[in-house]
Formats: structure tokens, C-alpha cells, sequence
């Protein structure tokens, strides 16, 4: 589904519900819409895989999506809509364990989807103020060279202030 000739480089980080809920979304913007099973079967595919993302599925739910992919790829007419759940298949197929993390213990084991993760300041700040300005909800505080607060109420989890940090000192849990 990634096109001819390309090629992904994954890692730890890289959450697998996430990859398919991305290629789902960019399957269902290139529905045609003719063929019934394709274009309201990915929607419906997509929207589930995005509740595994928010920590708001259940184990019903995955099986649920596996009989639905089976519909979508016996009832399209189209080739988009017989390779269109191939994504949610095989990331779900290989990576189940990552599927489970979201919908049993709540969490994001690539550390991605923001429902599921919190960013959390460690020892290891030495307190140099880089991750309070880009911050856009204001929701870190400290005095220079001294240990850091995140308040959890006011993050956003947009990981400006994991991304500036360069002591390590703020963990993705």
C-alpha cells in the first residue's frame, strides 16, 4: 500500500496501530466512493483503528475489525477495496501484542499516540530552562539549574519540550 519501489524505515519508536490508522486514512480519501464495501468499509475500519489509538476499543472490538477486513476485501468490486484493509491485516497479524498494549493496559509501547502516553521530567534535568519556552500551554515550570515540574493538567502532549531537551531528562511513559 506504500506505493511501488518504496520503502519504510521503522524503529521502537514507531507504533504499528498508528501506521495503519495513517494508511487507512490516506485509503479513505482515495475511495472513489462507487464501491459500497470500499468506501463505508474503510471508513468504518479507520474509525476503529482510531478508537485503538485513543485507549477507547475493546478485545471485541479488534475481532470485530478482522471480520469486517473480510468483508471489505470479499465484497469490493475494486482493487483499492481488496488490498484496502491489508494495512490494519498485517500490522495486526504481526504486531498484535502492540494492538493489545492499547486496548487492555491503556498504553502506546512506541510511545506515539497522544491519548495513551504522558511526558513525564526526570533526575536528569539540570534545570537549563530549554523545554519552558516551547512549551505552548505554559504547563512547565522551574528555576534555572534546578529540577523541573510538568503539570499533567495543562500538557497537550505535543512533545515540543521531549524534542528540545538534551539531557535526556524527559520520559515518554
Amino acid at each position: 500500500m506504500m506505493g511501488s519501489g518504496g520503502m519504510i524505515v521503522m524503529d521502537d519508536h514507531t507504533c504499528m496501530v498508528d501506521v495503519a490508522k495513517y494508511f487507512l486514512k490516506f485509503l479513505v480519501d482515495e475511495s472513489c466512493g462507487k464501491d459500497v464495501p470500499c468506501r463505508e468499509g474503510l471508513h468504518q475500519l479507520h474509525a476503529m483503528v482510531m478508537r485503538v489509538t485513543e485507549g477507547k476499543a475493546t478485545e471485541a472490538d479488534l475481532k470485530l475489525m478482522e471480520h469486517l477486513s473480510d468483508y471489505i476485501i470479499k465484497g469490493s468490486l475494486c482493487g483499492l477495496g481488496k488490498s484496502g484493509p491489508n494495512p490494519f491485516l498485517s500490522t495486526v497479524r504481526y504486531f498484535r501484542d502492540e494492538y493489545l498494549a492499547h486496548i487492555i493496559d491503556k498504553k502506546c509501547p512506541g510511545g506515539v499516540c497522544r491519548d495513551l502516553i504522558r511526558f513525564e521530567i526526570n533526575d536528569k534535568c539540570t534545570g537549563c530552562t530549554a523545554c519552558i519556552k516551547p512549551c505552548p500551554v505554559d504547563a512547565i515550570t522551574g528555576e534555572k539549574d534546578e529540577l523541573h515540574i510538568l503539570d499533567q493538567e495543562k500538557c497537550t502532549k505535543c512533545g515540543a519540550c521531549y524534542a528540545v531537551c538534551q539531557f535526556d531528562a524527559i520520559d515518554i511513559i
